[in-house]
């Protein structure tokens, strides 16, 4: 196919593909993966240390058909995000150039880069290109950055909005905070979701790991509650402990994440004396996807205490794959959840946990296929790359 019929589009701002882990990692992967329109050539900035876990050491490859380029990131600290978005599009930019593309599209993935973007908004421009954003979620809002982070993440949000061509957001709340706290520029957006696979788990009961994963961490099909998530205060890892403790059930409480033993883990001990309950369990994390679907497919329920950011790719994983579903009642996850689970106040969640538990059958199935028909219909992965592909072409 000719140059002057491809769409170029540059996808600036994920660690890369292969993808290991990571909401715009997954879906830059899927993106390729299912990619449908082959008049779309994608090209993908990838960190070249994230290449490296995957023996891969050339500065360009190909991956699902997606031309790929390495960039070298120095370990600069907090600043290693910004430096390597910065210098991703710059590259992105020289090589589209001198690709001679027609009508390129730049699609940086979250807001990082606001202070520098006003110089290559204007080389884009010249390209006869276009500067697509994904604003991510309310980054300035997480509790683990520093003050002048925060304010740093705010006002470059800002300017991200200003500049940008087009503002994808994969939540309806983010595409309405954006219209509302920056009409002075009159910003252009659009809302395509996340996705999620909707497949069940390959394996079953027997499966050796799953045997060996049940056994090791001492816990039974069906007779634990579930919370999958990043390790951090605002996913209300303290709240969902108190509530649970205080609680009649039986069940498990068990955390897949990635604790480190550091200060927000050592305060949640202090606060809540969780190790004195023998019904809280941190299993570590879980890599192997097929196991970790199982493990969600057999949770008697899913808890979500997220309270920052936009479509949660866990939350939408839960919604395919756990029974019930009880989610802390913000904007966020009511979009996506909608009537098809049970939302709960910090103040109220071990008696939504308690009554929970006197739910029928009956009841439990309702929720479980009314969540996952959710999930198939407006969030798996065909729907979604469908959107974008229509998107870029037109």
């Amino acid at each position: 196919m000719s140059n002057e019929a491809t769409r170029h589009v540059y996808i600036i701002g994920s660690k890369g593909i292969p993808a290991k882990y990571g909401g715009f990692e997954t879906f830059v992967e899927k993106l390729t993966e299912y990619q449908e329109d082959i008049q779309i050539q994608y090209h993908v900035a990838c960190m070249t240390e994230n290449s490296a876990k995957s023996g891969i050491t050339d500065k360009h490859f190909e991956h699902n058909g997606a031309k790929c380029f390495n960039i070298d990131v120095p370990n600069v600290g907090p600043a290693k995000a910004i430096y390597y978005d910065v210098a991703a599009l710059k590259y992105a930019i020289n090589f589209s150039k001198s690709n001679e593309d027609r009508a390129p599209i730049f699609y940086v993935l979250a807001c990082r880069i606001g202070p520098f973007i006003e110089k290559y908004k204007k080389q884009i421009q010249n390209l006869g290109g276009k500067l697509f954003v994904n604003p991510d979620g309310h980054e300035w809002m997480r509790a683990k950055w520093s003050y002048p982070v925060r304010k740093y993440w705010k006002y470059s949000e800002g300017l991200m909005v200003k500049h940008a061509d087009l503002l994808v957001c994969d939540s309806k709340n983010i595409e309405k905070y954006i219209q509302n706290n920056y009409k002075r520029y009159h910003p252009k957006t659009t809302y395509i979701a996340y996705g999620t696979d909707t497949s069940f788990s390959i394996l079953t009961e027997n499966s050796p790991e799953v045997i060996e994963w049940f056994k090791m961490k001492e816990i039974h099909e069906n007779n634990y509650y579930l919370v999958v998530g990043r390790f951090v205060p605002e996913n209300n890892y303290e709240a969902m402990i108190e509530s649970f403790m205080k609680s009649d059930s039986k069940k498990d409480l068990i955390f897949i994440t990635n604790v480190e033993m550091n200060k927000f883990y050592e305060k949640l001990r202090r606060t809540t004396n969780f190790e004195k309950d023998s019904r809280i369990k941190f299993v570590g994390t879980v890599y192997n996807q097929d196991l970790l679907k199982y493990i969600r497919e057999k949770a008697f329920a899913y808890l979500h205490g997220h309270e920052v950011g936009g479509t949660n790719p866990s939350l939408l994983e839960a919604l395919a794959s756990t029974k019930l579903n009880l989610l802390l009642n913000v904007g966020f996850n009511y979009e996506v959840g909608d009537n098809t689970a049970i939302y709960w106040e910090k103040d109220s969640l071990t008696e939504v946990i308690n009554s929970s538990e006197k739910l029928s059958e009956n009841q439990i199935c309702k929720y479980d296929s009314s969540s996952t028909k959710r999930v198939v219909e407006i969030f798996s992965w065909s729907r979604i790359i469908y959107s974008y592909e229509k998107l870029f072409v037109e």
